[in-house]
């Protein structure tokens, strides 16, 4: 182990007065270079960061990452979220040192668990996940604040290693560690070691109730309130001036994830009856025959209760109900006209 085993959290994420703005959320639908184009929009709009997913197999995060890093000035930067398994943690803290040159002080690093069967399928087994995270995080945490770290764990093993710096000031890099977080028990863990939790899509407001509870627990380990963590979350949000148009771009969305993540959710409400039929349709990978085929079975009331889907209205209304269990800003996940979807959200703070 290093010499000081005491967390460290990042000095501008230890208050607990965080200003609700929203946040843009890119997968793989779009180029890069469109991408690009999204993240400077929703910058010039004020959204306070884009958050870019490790996209199943389709795109890999830093590379957007830094795309967006290079073209634009004041938007922060996150990974939503990149897995802990796939690369050694002193590689994990070289990228985001590396992000953090391109961006400074607007990094974020958010890591995650990875999810199966994807996780199966390329030999990762996703043994013991809590134990992982907590030595991933607190051995990524000392490199970036330029320590040299020595560290014999179960799955992460460092022998003397340091970012090593040779051309470049040697200084502690300001990128504050996120955990993408949707079981309880790693729910706990993130309010225990992380600076903030990425909460996941396709979940009800009720969800985050369980899920703040789970973060005090872990924050009050080490000292700390759940007000003292930043709790970005995703929201899938299908925003058209037809109602019935915003709901069905949002429905085959609904109906993959019911098939592929049914234990997130059965958490979130919705009923074993639909999660079976579906399931018998769909699991991982799905054509999109197959999704097409579950979405006629999934109801208005589970797309409306686990998006925000409708008219812009309808969709500041329902990101509302997020914002008032617990979440601090808003990740957009856009379906269909993204320029619209960052309008509709465009100088909003979550209070109006």
């Amino acid at each position: 182990m290093y010499a000081d085993t005491s967390l460290v959290f990042v000095d501008r994420y230890l208050v607990g007065d965080f200003v609700t703005r929203p946040a843009l959320y890119l997968q793989d639908a779009h180029p890069i270079t469109e991408a690009i184009e999204f993240a400077q929009y929703a910058e010039n709009l004020g959204f306070d960061a884009v958050w870019q997913a490790d996209s199943r197999l389709v795109r890999e995060a830093s590379v957007p990452m830094a795309a967006f890093a290079a073209t634009t000035k004041r938007i922060k930067i996150g990974s939503g979220v990149i897995d802990v398994w796939t690369r050694n943690p002193a590689r994990l803290a070289s990228m985001f040192a590396t992000l953090d040159d391109l961006a400074p002080n607007r990094i974020l690093c958010g890591l995650g668990a990875w999810w199966d069967p994807l996780a199966a399928k390329v030999g990762i087994s996703r043994q013991r996940p809590l134990k992982v995270m907590r030595e991933v995080v607190e051995v990524v945490r000392a490199l970036l604040a330029n320590e040299t770290v020595t560290f014999a764990g179960e799955f992460v093993q460092l022998d003397g290693v340091e970012l090593d710096y040779v051309y470049q000031e040697r200084r502690p890099k300001n990128v504050p560690i996120y955990i993408g977080a949707t079981g309880m028990k790693m729910m706990e863990l993130t309010g225990e070691i992380a600076d903030g939790v990425v909460l996941n899509y396709l979940v009800s407001p009720d969800y985050n109730a369980r899920a703040m509870e789970a973060l005090q627990r872990g924050a009050e380990k080490s000292g700390r309130s759940v007000d003292q963590i930043d709790r970005p979350q995703l929201v899938v949000c299908s925003v058209h001036e037809d109602r019935k148009v915003a709901l069905e771009m949002a429905r085959n969305m609904v109906a993959q994830y019911l098939g592929q993540q049914p234990h997130i959710m059965e958490a979130s409400g919705v009923p074993k009856s639909l999660l079976e039929a579906v399931g018998q349709i769909l699991t991982w990978p799905a054509t999109h025959e197959q999704v097409e085929a579950a979405a006629k079975l999934v109801p208005d009331e589970i797309v409306q209760m686990l998006t925000a889907s409708g008219t812009p209205a309808d969709a500041r209304e329902a990101v509302a109900g997020y914002i008032a269990n617990g979440c601090t800003s808003p990740v957009l996940y856009p379906l269909g006209d993204v320029r619209a979807t960052i309008d509709a959200f465009a100088g909003w703070d979550g209070n109006a």
